[in-house]
């Protein structure tokens, strides 16, 4: 829901988006999205209930979604997930979650993990 609402405003050409419920693993894969420059500030407003993010957009999201449900990826079939869901090798991320915290799937390789999907952005 969190990914249709960011995609969606992206698309209207808005600054920014408040999405809500909130999560930790929401608040998890959009700091991954920061990391990697697609979006800008987040802000985190606690309201003792679900909480909302608010996320500054800046215009460079193509499309992000969810994998539901979360498959287990060996660390083989990382290379295989990313081209079945990426539009091409050289950019796009695909979001796992490891025992090692939520990461992107470059980093996943490079910490040698598998782990479940939970969704990609490009």
């Amino acid at each position: 829901d969190c990914l249709n609402n960011i995609v969606n405003a992206e698309k209207r050409g808005k600054r920014q988006v408040l999405v809500r419920p909130n999560s930790k693993v929401i608040i998890k894969f959009l700091q991954v999205m920061q990391k990697h420059g697609y979006v800008g500030d987040l802000e985190i407003i606690d309201d003792h209930r679900a909480g909302k993010v608010v996320v500054d957009l800046v215009g460079r999201i193509n499309k992000c979604g969810v994998v539901s449900p979360r498959f287990d990826v060996t660390l083989g079939g990382i290379e295989q997930l990313a081209s079945d869901l990426l539009p091409s090798r050289q950019f796009g991320h695909v979001v796992l979650t490891t025992p090692y915290g939520i990461m992107d799937h470059e980093e996943a390789r490079r910490k040698h993990t598998g782990g479940k999907i939970v969704g990609f952005f490009f």
